[in-house]
């Protein structure tokens, strides 16, 4: 099976213009990740605008619809936006990923209310996010890919940990955002109009950005598929006819990975309002001080991969978070400080640092040049939009139903089949003591 990430290139890259690039695609990924993150940080504010209605949990409801909607096109997008960056370029899918992360962001700022414009008011919203559940989808395999083809071979775990650096860099910002718009607005502006400035904000970077990735190196590993023109372009077809089995790893290894990050990182923020009893900034504080804690994990999971492999990372998430998701959510629900709440929440962002900081350079080693951005975006997508993306909605509907529970033991089950895919796939990294010079290794 020929899907090695290539150790040489036809064209050298320097180390200083290897990291200006790493560094480039990693600042763009941090602004795409916190336009997608604002809408979930603010839900809480906005929901009432566009989502009238007496009982908070319904309008949590209707808002995480639209949030569960927005990973529905994640698939298109990757599809799309995956043969575009590996028939034009991981740049050029870069550039248009972040255009359509801005152009929503703008349009949720300046969308009037339910009781201006009435049931198009949500509805214009949906259509905000539907364009960037286009642009994220695309994003992952485009800058998965990039940072993947840029690292040099043994430092590939550790510099494609950056996705998920600059991804909850992104999440972290958002909350910050929303700290200082809550110390300094009342909650009635808040509500009111403070909410659009966040989505204002996130719009302005990504034009920034978007100037910024034209300006990116292309990777060579592109570089020296497109000159060779041996293989056939990427398409959907020629992914599911040439590489049925990755496609089913992706799926696999991201179905437990994505839902335990989305209940532990998303969810987690109105968990502990509605469920463990804490006021919006105490749980926003809460969140934003795990959440650096484990954005610093990242590189170290990465690094630490690039020594022993990135398969015992992965076995470590499944069996830690196959056993510990049940007592974590059972103990925040009658944690009784903010510190203690802090603990509990890091140690369920530990458990899943063992996915978080590798899933994308484990894909990224699955596939060939030709056709790797699609093959990393489009079965991952296809599982972030049935597990990550449902997962507040799954949450909050246990929830309203009277099993909260419920939704612990579905992570655990979750976690539990992809541990399954853990153990019996083999290990991606390129090993030289094994004599792996050429890519991953083929799947059993």
């Amino acid at each position: 099976m020929e899907n090695s990430l290539s150790l040489t290139a036809s064209r050298p890259i320097g180390q200083a213009s290897r990291l200006r690039s790493i560094f480039g695609g990693s600042l763009g990924n941090l602004v795409e990740w916190y336009d997608w993150y604002v809408y979930s940080a603010f839900t809480l504010y906005f929901a009432p605008v566009f989502f009238p209605s007496d009982d908070s949990t319904a309008q949590l409801l209707n808002a995480a619809a639209i949030f569960a909607v927005g990973f529905l096109m994640r698939p298109l997008g990757a599809w799309v936006m995956g043969i575009y960056a590996d028939r034009r370029g991981r740049k050029a899918g870069l550039t248009v990923s972040v255009a359509l992360m801005g152009g929503g962001s703008l349009m949720v700022a300046v969308i009037p209310g339910y009781a201006s414009i009435g049931a198009w008011a949500p509805s214009l919203l949906l259509f905000a996010r539907l364009l960037q559940g286009l642009s994220v989808g695309g994003e992952y395999g485009a800058s998965a890919t990039y940072l993947s083809e840029m690292a040099q071979r043994d430092h590939r775990g550790f510099f494609s940990s950056f996705q998920y650096v600059t991804l909850i860099a992104g999440q972290l910002l958002a909350l910050c955002v929303l700290l200082m718009l809550q110390a300094g607005l009342p909650v009635p502006e808040l509500e009111r109009w403070g909410w659009r400035i966040p989505f204002a904000i996130g719009g302005v970077l990504a034009v920034s950005v978007f100037f910024l990735r034209r300006g990116l190196q292309e990777t060579p590993d592109f570089q020296e598929e497109k000159a060779s023109g041996h293989r056939p372009p990427s398409s959907g077809l020629a992914l599911m006819r040439h590489h049925p089995k990755e496609v089913g790893v992706v799926v696999g290894l991201t179905a437990g990975g994505t839902l335990a990050f989305y209940a532990y990182s998303t969810y987690m923020q109105k968990f502990l309002v509605n469920s463990a009893g804490f006021g919006r900034e105490t749980a926003t504080g809460i969140m934003a001080a795990a959440l650096f804690v484990f954005m610093l994990l990242q590189p170290v999971a990465g690094w630490l991969s690039d020594r022993v492999g990135r398969k015992p990372l992965l076995i470590g998430f499944g069996v830690a978070g196959m056993f510990c998701t049940v007592p974590i959510f059972t103990a925040l629900e009658s944690v009784t400080t903010s510190f203690q709440a802090f603990l509990l929440v890091l140690g369920a962002l530990v458990i899943v640092t063992g996915y978080t900081a590798i899933n994308a350079v484990v894909k990224a080693e699955l596939f060939p040049a030709n056709i790797r951005a699609l093959g990393v975006a489009l079965p991952y997508a296809i599982a972030n939009a049935v597990f990550g993306g449902t997962a507040e909605y799954v949450a909050l509907s246990f929830k309203k139903f009277g099993f909260e529970s419920g939704f612990y033991w579905y992570i655990s089950g979750m976690i539990a089949l992809s541990l399954i895919v853990y153990l019996s796939m083999s290990e991606t990294r390129v090993g030289t003591k094994r004599g792996l010079h050429t890519g991953a290794v083929p799947l059993p």
